[in-house]
């Protein structure tokens, strides 16, 4: 088993990992950069060493210093969250040849699925629909505009070494082609150091949706059922739930069956997720893989009581997968919102600053996965998203009522977040019907956004919370008072009662 676990991340996901790594009796292993010294994951952990400099690339992306700590410190493991050097393949590599064990996939694995051309040609020799297009990168735009015309518009070109939606542009007409080709190469080198872009038929109106799988290193392999992640702005997700409201239990067997084949082509070990986007007829089209722990894994593990974190852990220390496909017997339904520090009426800018209160809510169902703490300083160095806010209940209806009350009693004073914007998608009556899908926000968000804004609502739980900690001052001052009353005449005559 796993002794002593390096966490290379930080923030929620840090502390999501330490949480289970500590349930299993696993000493845990901080690093940090130096805005992030005194950060929830840093307190939490029984050892923490500090990653000199302040951006990604000095400090989480450095991957000399992050395993010359896990020498130092004994670690045999390390986890690497999700996002920083979860999918780096060469990282990997370093991390094995310096004898500690990964808590991953394996490397191969990594650099089939991060290459979407590599990934394309790799699932297409099992029973896997594809989107139609390329399955080679773009050599020529001479040859773009053949493939394209072949293909049919609209086409997405799409970075081959990449995702995020950087490097991914939407061409509707051919006169657009080149100039998008372009763009993305430019976009993808900047991005990946990776200029290498591929054509791809555009799904209008699709929906997002992905399948949780876990294996392990003896080719057992099964799914955890569907997220659905169609709530998303520039190809980034805000709100996920399950089940989807889309699927029906055959089209959701299909999609199970299809992602196991998928993480069988490339030999994966650990949990992954195999994104598809499918339509209203019951088509779906396999798009990518992700070989890391999900933002959104919550959901799933809210309705199938699994802990992700500890499968990933017992599965690369070389335990067998102690579940069968059966064995999966989701219950109710879960939904999650994104905290991200921005501000939707400033075209969801980041927002930085200090969180001056701080208020999380709670109670049946809630489950808050974050990394920030009262007065802590939320730096421009690091991706905005705070944490995540999931409810769970018997149903659908339910849970969004669920989550849409915690959120109103959610309060992070002192900068600006998406708190409200949450709140607007929830209370939309298309998404309370299940009537959405990827372009939901592009249709409607200037109606989301004429809801009151964020800085407003930040702004009177600010003054809110100062008046509850003045009148809770004169209530403790109230409580303290009888104990300055030493001198009474009751007192010096030795009366007590």
């Amino acid at each position: 088993m796993i002794k002593k676990l390096l966490i290379a991340n930080r923030g929620e996901i840090a502390v999501r990992v330490i949480r289970s790594a500590r349930e299993m009796g696993i000493a845990i292993v901080a690093v940090f950069s130096e805005p992030d010294r005194l950060s929830p994951h840093v307190l939490m952990a029984d050892e923490a060493f500090a990653l000199p400099g302040k951006s990604s690339q000095e400090t989480y992306l450095d991957l000399g210093k992050i395993l010359k700590i896990a020498k130092k410190s004994g670690a045999d493991a390390i986890h690497p969250g999700y996002g920083f050097l979860s999918e780096n393949a060469d990282f990997v590599k370093a991390v094995k040849e310096a004898g500690i064990i990964f808590v991953g996939p394996a490397p191969e694995a990594i650099e089939i699925m991060g290459d979407k051309t590599a990934a394309r040609q790799t699932v297409s020799r099992y029973d896997v629909p594809l989107i139609p297009g390329l399955k080679k990168p773009i050599t020529e735009i001479a040859q773009a505009i053949k493939s394209a015309g072949q293909i049919g518009y609209p086409i997405l070109v799409k970075a081959a070494g990449g995702g995020g939606g950087k490097g991914m542009h939407l061409v509707r007409e051919a006169n657009g082609l080149e100039q998008a080709v372009r763009q993305a190469q430019r976009e993808a080198k900047s991005a990946f150091g990776d200029d290498r872009v591929y054509l791809e038929k555009y799904v209008d109106n699709p929906h997002h949706i992905e399948i949780q799988i876990l294996a392990d290193k003896y080719g057992h392999i099964i799914h955890l059922n569907e997220r659905e992640c169609s709530i998303q702005r520039r190809y980034q997700k805000i709100i996920e739930e399950t089940p989807s409201p889309l699927l029906t239990p055959e089209m959701r067997k299909r999609m199970g069956e299809a992602a196991v084949l998928v993480a069988r082509s490339c030999q994966y070990e650990g949990a992954g997720t195999v994104e598809f986007l499918a339509d209203e007829l019951g088509h779906f089209y396999f798009l990518e893989m992700n070989t890391r722990l999900q933002v959104e894994h919550p959901v799933t593990e809210m309705v199938s009581g699994i802990d992700l974190v500890k499968m990933q852990l017992l599965i690369a220390a070389g335990e067998r997968l102690p579940l069968n496909q059966e064995d999966i017997q989701p219950r109710g339904h879960a939904i999650e919102a994104r905290i991200y520090a921005e501000d939707p009426g400033n075209d969801f800018a980041p927002c930085t600053g200090i969180i001056e209160e701080l208020w999380i809510p709670d109670g049946p169902g809630i489950r808050f996965d974050g990394g920030i703490r009262q007065k802590l300083a939320v730096s421009p160095y690091y991706d905005p998203m705070l944490g995540k806010l999931i409810a769970w209940d018997a149903d659908r209806k339910s849970a969004i009522a669920r989550l849409d009350r915690a959120l109103s009693e959610f309060l992070i004073a002192g900068i600006d977040t998406s708190i409200p914007f949450c709140r607007a998608v929830l209370r939309h009556r298309e998404f309370q019907e299940g009537r959405y899908d990827t372009q939901f926000l592009e249709k409607h968000l200037d109606s989301l956004l004429a809801k009151p804004d964020n800085r407003n609502s930040q702004n009177i739980a600010a003054i809110a919370a100062s008046v509850i900690e003045t009148k809770s001052r004169h209530f403790l001052n109230a409580i303290d008072r009888p104990k300055q009353r030493n001198n009474s005449k009751w007192r010096r005559s030795g009366r007590t009662n």
